[in-house]
This record gives structure tokens, C-alpha cells and sequence, in this order.
């Protein structure tokens, strides 16, 4: 007696590369992926190796201190003035040091120095001698260093903002790249770090 076997039956499995295709494309198109977000610096080059480094001295009234503790407190001023601040007051202090608006004799010393134009001109402009000098523990969190770069690039980036709305009339952001080079000489981003020392606050 012959024993009536049922035939399985074989599941087409074709369109289901076609599927998997399908869905792996969609996931490559449609998952956002996490950028790596730092601070823009462009670095001085470096120096050839027989050159010897000479300390550059500044003078007290051209130097802007900001030390961050441990702890993250801020401390920032002129050398021998410096208090304890907190982050949202850095800003505006950076900005008045900076500009020195009032051209007092505690703050930088402004240099006119001409700066060429792209059609050929020159613009004199009084250049700021301020050095903003960044000092950390060997404790300091990240974080607290981020937002205290944070805040001085924004102070450089408001003031760069004024200078060319009152020379071309619109934002840094906004202008051409000669005019960027024209407005970034007349206000460098002077920030120093210094090596990291071995205290706690």
C-alpha cells in the first residue's frame, strides 16, 4: 500500500533579496548620523626644527586672563584685577576688553595699521593689541572649557559683526571673502591657551 506523502511546498524566495535590497536603502537614506562638532581654530604653522622659540612678552594692559577651575569656576580680568565670574558675564567683559571703547589707559592699546582692500585701497583701521590668554587646571572639565571657548569666540564674532556692519553695511557672515579678510585682520582672534597648571579651586 503505497503511503501518500503531502509534498511541502517551497516558498519562493526571489523578491525577497529585492525586499531586503529595498529596505537597506531606505535605512541608509532615511538614518540621520551623529557629526563630530568642535571649535574652528586655524593653527599657526609649525616652526623648522633648528628655530629657536623666542617668548613673546605682552604688556599687562594687553592681556585679558580667564582661568577655569576644577571646580569650573571662572575667574577672568586684567592681571592683578581678576574676580570670580559667572559664564554669561564673560561674554560682554571679553567684548570691553576687546574694543576698549574708552580708550582706557587700563585696557589694550590700539595700533592704526593699513589693511589692503581688494580694488586697491587701503583701510586704516586702529587694531586692538589684546590677548585674551585661556588658562585651565589639569582638573578643568571639558565641558566647562567648551562653553568658556564658546563664549570668547562669540565675543571676537559680535565684535567682528560691528566692525563690518559699520565698513560694508552688513554681517560678517554675509560678506565676500575678501572683505572676511579685510574685517578678520582688523579684529584678530587672539586667544592663548596656556599649559594647563596644577591647582584647586
Amino acid at each position: 500500500m503505497a503511503i501518500n506523502k503531502r509534498k511541502v511546498q517551497e516558498i519562493n524566495a526571489g523578491s525577497m533579496a529585492d525586499i531586503s535590497f529595498l529596505l537597506l536603502i531606505f535605512f541608509l537614506v532615511a538614518t540621520t548620523m551623529n557629526t563630530d562638532t568642535g571649535l574652528m581654530r586655524m593653527l599657526p604653522p609649525m616652526p623648522p626644527e633648528n628655530q629657536q622659540q623666542e617668548e613673546i612678552k605682552v604688556k599687562e594692559r594687553n592681556l585679558f586672563l580667564v582661568l577655569i577651575s576644577g571646580s569650573g569656576n571662572i575667574m577672568a580680568g586684567v592681571p592683578g584685577k581678576q574676580e570670580q565670574i559667572v559664564l554669561g558675564q564673560l561674554k560682554d567683559m571679553a567684548k570691553e576688553f576687546i574694543t576698549n571703547p574708552m580708550d582706557d589707559e587700563n585696557l589694550p592699546e590700539k595700533v592704526d595699521r593699513e589693511i589692503d582692500m581688494a580694488d586697491g585701497s587701503k583701510w586704516t583701521y586702529p587694531v586692538s593689541e589684546g590677548v585674551v590668554s585661556l588658562q585651565t587646571t589639569r582638573d578643568t572639565g571639558y565641558q566647562a572649557y567648551i562653553m568658556v571657548q564658546n563664549e570668547l569666540t562669540r565675543a571676537f564674532n559680535e565684535v567682528r559683526d560691528d566692525v563690518a556692519q559699520r565698513k560694508f553695511g552688513a554681517k560678517f557672515s554675509e560678506l565676500n571673502e575678501d572683505q572676511r579678510n579685510a574685517v578678520s585682520k582688523a579684529v584678530p582672534l587672539k586667544i592663548s591657551e596656556a599649559e594647563p597648571r596644577n591647582i584647586k579651586k
